[in-house]
């Protein structure tokens, strides 16, 4: 009995606090849902070590630099850094530049690709290969819960537009979008000069198969 009257007092104290919160919250009220969730990024740091070995890096080194590099492209990561250890040790050096050339060789830009020095505890130190990442920020829904029914402000609720946001942060591909558009790719200038030079002419310059279908020639179902 005493067990019941505790849980309903504080059913009864979360939802006389609800009650005194209108439906978009307590906090600044914004001009659209978007804008109270909107698509962010957060940074991060991909990297390997690869020891340090007299004969240039080995055969597991040699396929894990080239996966790296793969990964480094998918990214769209502007810059690959090679970090050779301090201390001027030749080896560690002829390592740091033949790993540069083994990530040239398995398709990385030289000009994308920096050899620097980080300070180590050992001169025979690993080498470190890395680039910037960056991923989606998903936003935390549900956190709080106000009053559905107070909209007398006829403002948005305040978890609205969560969800979609949470679920497409979880699902872009390249987070550098959120960001960054991409790049356009160059135009067809082949294909535009056949269009106008049909076009000058009088001639018909849609596709074949469009024409086939203003004419009734191409079925649109498939029995």
């Amino acid at each position: 009995m005493i067990r019941t009257l505790m849980l309903a007092a504080v059913c009864a104290a979360a939802l006389s606090g609800c009650v005194g919160l209108p439906a978009e919250g307590t906090g600044p009220v914004p001009l659209t849902p978007t804008s109270r969730y909107a698509l962010a990024v957060e940074p991060g740091v991909e990297r390997i070590a690869l020891a340090v070995h007299d004969a240039g890096p080995s055969a597991n080194q040699a396929r894990a630099l080239q996966d790296f590099a793969y990964r480094f492209s998918a990214e769209g990561a502007p810059v690959l850094r090679v970090e050779a250890p301090s201390g001027d040790d030749p080896v560690a050096g002829e390592m740091a530049w033949s790993v540069r050339n083994a990530l040239e060789a398995a398709g990385v830009p030289g000009h994308q690709v920096q050899v620097v020095t980080y300070i180590a505890p050992d001169p025979r130190a690993p080498v470190l290969v890395g680039f910037d990442t960056v991923r989606a920020s998903v936003p935390r829904c549900g956190t709080e819960w106000t009053n559905l029914a107070r909209t007398a402000n006829n403002a948005g609720h305040s978890n609205f537009g969560c969800s979609v946001n949470a679920n497409l942060a979880a699902q872009i591909a390249n987070p550098r979008d959120i960001t960054t558009p991409r790049a356009m790719t160059p135009p067809d200038s082949g294909r535009r000069a056949v269009v106008l030079d049909k076009y000058r002419q009088g001639e018909q310059t849609a596709a074949v198969i469009e024409t086939l279908l203003e004419n009734g020639q191409v079925s649109d179902a498939v029995d």
